[in-house]
């Protein structure tokens, strides 16, 4: 399970080293291999200055998922073209280190500050000043119908 918020850079060939503490769990979960790709919003488009990052089997279970939801549905065309279509594979180096596609930096406007966000089974990887104006818009948020669910959760 990945949970918390770490600042991490991305360096100047397109690379941002995993955070040690997760390391370990990713080489026994998926010896090392993840995918990377486009985050999209709850209203299913790209969440710009979001990607997501799944250990291989947690994007395994995602795309059986997917390839078994209804192929007429627009929201799963969506999802196969925007997730799966801008997939890349990516394989943590000895260092922890992982690289980012240039044209998934380019899609969430990553420059060099990033802030990798734990979320259970998998991480986003947010540009930082991304990261900061949505984090500023949830807390301002007075969305009352959406806390609803907070009562099938118990805390």
């Amino acid at each position: 399970m990945f949970r918390g918020v770490t600042a991490i850079n991305l360096d100047a060939k397109g690379r941002f080293a995993i955070p040690t503490r997760y390391r370990e769990e990713l080489n026994e979960c998926c010896d090392n291999q993840m995918v990377v790709t486009i985050a999209i919003n709850e209203k299913g488009v790209g969440e710009p200055g979001c990607l997501w990052l799944y250990p291989l089997a947690q994007w395994e279970e995602l795309e059986l998922s997917i390839s078994r939801a209804p192929a007429m549905n627009p929201m799963v065309g969506k999802l196969r073209r925007f997730v799966i279509g801008n997939a890349t594979e990516a394989v943590m180096d000895k260092q922890g280190r992982l690289l980012l596609s240039d044209k998934l930096r380019e899609f969430a406007g990553m420059d060099k500050k990033m802030m990798l966000v734990g979320q259970l089974n998998k991480f986003e990887i947010w540009d930082e000043a991304a990261w900061t104006a949505k984090e500023n818009a949830w807390m301002g948020s007075s969305e009352g119908d959406d806390l609803a669910i907070l009562n099938t959760i118990s805390f």
